[in-house]
């Protein structure tokens, strides 16, 4: 009976997964509006074949800690130090969390990784949007829908 081997790399990824608290896309705004840094890895074909995080910067996941080492003479000029909150970006989430892992070994303490990475952001971002194209579209095209009465000092619906 040949048995599958349990793969050493998903032994690998649980381990550096339960170190990090990971950011949800539904949380990514409010993480850039508290000072994170957002940096995305996937190779410049992957953006321009899917698309740009926006507010982002682009870092080569093969540069990456020699750019965000705040002791590197490499270093970006976002790398001022170890308590900047990094949250690595890749496709979909894998390569991201081991990058994060790398750069908590570095010092960075604060970073961490997207969960779902590019792909699940992109799909969080599409059903928000139809969800606001949704509200938009029930909602009264009265400039006065808001307000408990009309300019007529009728309440809205109301036979004049």
């Amino acid at each position: 009976m040949d048995v599958m081997q349990h793969a050493a790399i998903d032994d690998l990824l649980e381990t550096v997964r339960a170190e990090l608290d990971r950011v949800r896309p539904a949380d990514l705004e409010h993480e850039v509006a508290d000072g994170a840094v957002v940096v995305d890895i996937r190779p410049f074909e992957q953006r321009l074949r899917s698309g740009n995080l926006q507010g982002a910067i682009f870092v080569d996941r093969n540069v990456l800690e020699w750019r965000l080492d705040p002791t590197s003479p490499n270093r970006l000029p976002e790398a001022t130090g170890p308590d900047v909150r990094y949250i690595v970006v890749c496709d979909e989430g894998y390569s991201s969390s081991l990058a994060a892992a790398s750069l908590r070994r570095l010092g960075l303490h604060r970073a961490t990784d997207l969960v779902g990475g590019y792909r699940a952001w992109a799909a969080w971002e599409a059903a928000l949007a139809a969800r606001r194209e949704e509200v938009a579209a029930i909602r009264p095209k009265n400039r006065f829908w808001h307000h408990t009465e009309t300019p007529q000092g009728g309440s809205p619906g109301e036979a004049m």
